[in-house]
Order: C-alpha cells, then sequence, then structure tokens
C-alpha cells in the first residue's frame, strides 16, 4: 500500500469514531507498525488535519474536523487529465468508467480558469476499433492479476508459431500502442511477455497462484530488466 492510500486508509479507520482507537489497533488494521503510525499522525496534523489523542491512549478525528479540499497545480491537472483519457481510451469499460468519474470529481474542485484550461488540452486519444474489441479482454486479465489467478491462453506469437500456455499474469505493461501480460509461465518456467492482441482464446482458471522472492513483478525489474519496480 503506497503511503498516499494509507493515510486516506488511516482518516476513514479515525473519522467518525466516538472513543479513541489505539496505534496498536490502527497498526494491525493498516499492516504498519506503530511507529509508522506516530509518523502518519503528525503527518496528517501537519497538513492541517486535527487529530485528537495522544501515545498510549489513542487517537481519534474530532467530529467538528474538516478535511482541506485537494487542490491542483494546474500542470498537475493537466497531467491527471491526461493520464485518465489514456485509461478512458486504452483500458477496460470498469476502469474507462472509473476514470471518468475521476476527472468529474477533479474539475469538481478546480477553478475556472484551470477548467477552461483542461478544455484546451490539444491531446486526442481516440479508441480505435481494434482496441474496443480488446476491451474485455483487458478487464479480465486485470481482474485475474489482482485476483492471482491463473489464466489458460491460445497464443500466436510474432514469428507466427501457436501455442498453449498457463500464466500467472503478474501485471499489465502498457507499451507504445500494445498491452503486454507481464507473466510467469508454467511450460517454459520462466518469466514471458504476452501481448493481449495476440492471445486467442483466454480461459479464467480457479487456481490462484502465490508470488515469491524468485516470481514477482519487483523480481523480474530487478533480475530481467537490471532495474527497480520504479512504477510503484
Amino acid at each position: 500500500m503506497s503511503k498516499a492510500a494509507r493515510l486516506f486508509s488511516l482518516v476513514n479507520l479515525l473519522r467518525g469514531r466516538r472513543s479513541a482507537v489505539t496505534a496498536s489497533d490502527l497498526a494491525a488494521s493498516l499492516g504498519v507498525t506503530e511507529r509508522t503510525i506516530y509518523r502518519d499522525i503528525a503527518g496528517l496534523a501537519a497538513a492541517g488535519i486535527a487529530v485528537d489523542g495522544e501515545r498510549g491512549v489513542g487517537f481519534r478525528l474530532p467530529r467538528s474536523s474538516h478535511l482541506p479540499p485537494l487542490m491542483f497545480e494546474p500542470d498537475e491537472a493537466e497531467a491527471i487529465a491526461v493520464g485518465l483519457r489514456l485509461v478512458r481510451a486504452l483500458t477496460d469499460p470498469q476502469l474507462a468508467e472509473a476514470a471518468a468519474a475521476a476527472e468529474r470529481r477533479m474539475r469538481a474542485v478546480l477553478p475556472e480558469a484551470a477548467k477552461r484550461r483542461l478544455e484546451t488540452l490539444p491531446y486526442r486519444v481516440p479508441v480505435l476499433e481494434k482496441t474496443r474489441a480488446l476491451r474485455e479482454r483487458h478487464a479480465l486479465l486485470r481482474g485475474a492479476a489482482a485476483a492471482k489467478l491463473k489464466i489458460r491462453l491460445d497464443y500466436t506469437d510474432g514469428a507466427g508459431a501457436a501455442s498453449e500456455r498457463t500464466i500467472w499474469p503478474l501485471a499489465l505493461i502498457g507499451m507504445g500502442e500494445h498491452w503486454i501480460v507481464l507473466a510467469w509461465c508454467e511450460v517454459r518456467s520462466a518469466y514471458r511477455n504476452f501481448r493481449i492482441d495476440r492471445m486467442h482464446r483466454v480461459e479464467l482458471l480457479p487456481d490462484q497462484f502465490q508470488t515469491t522472492d524468485t516470481i514477482s513483478i519487483g523480481h523480474y525489474f530487478a533480475t530481467v530488466l537490471g532495474i527497480d519496480d520504479a512504477d510503484r
């Protein structure tokens, strides 16, 4: 869980509680140490979010507390808008709907000048016909990766060779105009990349897989590409 997501979850755990929540209970709920909880509480206070409580007793948000509105610099708003439009055009229908809702929420807190600036963005991301045909497949693969469910598929590689594979989908990676599934291939006992548009029959299996120190996204980036998983 990222720090931003953890802080958001922490606020939700504290919001509306009549009694104080101890640091140990918060740490257990969020899967972190008590020391991290104390740092996060201090971070919330520094951001203007009042938190009642003290060490050894517990913490709560007073009912009168108001969370500061989320504001964006103009370039930040433009970057978010472009990213959300890419999601709407190039992923699956469920994510596209979520991206549209997120953009509406962002626009709701922007000053009028910033809203007008978004209207003049030069970026356009058309939804191509071939992309439409792949969107449901994208949704299935995204769900499988999130739930750690194996996939059986028929695949044709760049040389035209066809094969059947059982894979562990670890991540979906955007590479130019193509989406690639980074996976552990049971047939090859190795990492393999599979372009979604070269998949044919795609079957979601009931079998779950478990990542390990030697089979994971981080391990792939570190050992195969020699870089950190910097996107996280």
